[in-house]
């Protein structure tokens, strides 16, 4: 069987390639590839316990077994973007544009929250950011966090999650989540603390910080299972 490998963050800098090819028997699971890696790529083994690998854009353990044509990824644990509501782009995010997505007639209550590049990190100075996802499965990500909040929700009327990618200056938004519901009350501010909060854990973007310095992959601690 082939199956596609796709590197991030770490990962793609330890490889030294974004993407491989491998030809597997039949049979095999995330173990042996990871096994096999290993042995390609010895810089790779001190990193395994801090990995999250996916098969397909669906959360994968050990003995999740592989079938010809599956697209594997590896990336560190997310630090912390369908239709345009859930996005990942290069172009700048604005508060006021995510707002009206969200805005209809029987609304009441929009909560916005976002969240911007600052100059500095546990005393660090930052000059900027480089932010990179894996885009594919970070949207349907932000969609599957959508529904999680509607259903703990459920009178929100709308939501949108937009997470901007690639080099972001000091004070540009990086990331925003807009809610509305008919009242105030219905859920609005804790759907957006609840997005926020499960993007970080389980949607594959990360950031590099660059500073005086030098510069410095972000890493979260949340290894997410098959079941997020």
């Amino acid at each position: 069987m082939e199956i596609t490998i796709k590197f991030f963050a770490r990962f793609r800098e330890i490889i030294g390639h974004n993407n491989l090819t491998y030809n597997f028997p039949d049979g095999h699971n995330v173990s042996a590839l990871v096994e096999q890696l290993q042995i390609d790529y010895p810089a790779l083994g001190q990193h395994v316990p801090q990995t999250v690998i996916s098969v397909n854009r669906d959360f994968a353990d050990m003995e999740t077994e592989l079938q010809h044509g599956d697209e594997v990824a590896f990336f560190p644990p997310v630090s912390g973007g369908g239709d345009d509501k859930f996005a990942v782009t290069y172009d700048p995010i604005s508060l006021d544009v995510m707002a009206t997505k969200v805005t209809h007639p029987d609304c009441g209550a929009v909560a916005v929250f976002g969240g911007m590049v600052r100059n500095n990190t546990a005393g660090k100075a930052v000059q900027h950011l480089e932010y990179e996802a894996y885009t594919t499965m970070a949207v349907e990500k932000l969609e599957q966090i959508a529904k999680e909040a509607r259903q703990k929700w459920p009178n929100i009327v709308d939501i949108a999650i937009v997470q901007r990618i690639g080099h972001l200056e000091v004070g540009e938004n990086a990331v925003i989540v807009a809610v509305s519901c008919a009242h105030r009350g219905d859920g609005c501010f804790e759907a957006c603390r609840y997005a926020i909060d499960r993007l970080k854990q389980i949607v594959p973007i990360w950031k590099k910080e660059i500073g005086l310095d030098g510069s410095e992959w972000i890493e979260g601690d949340y290894l997410p299972t098959k079941t997020d």
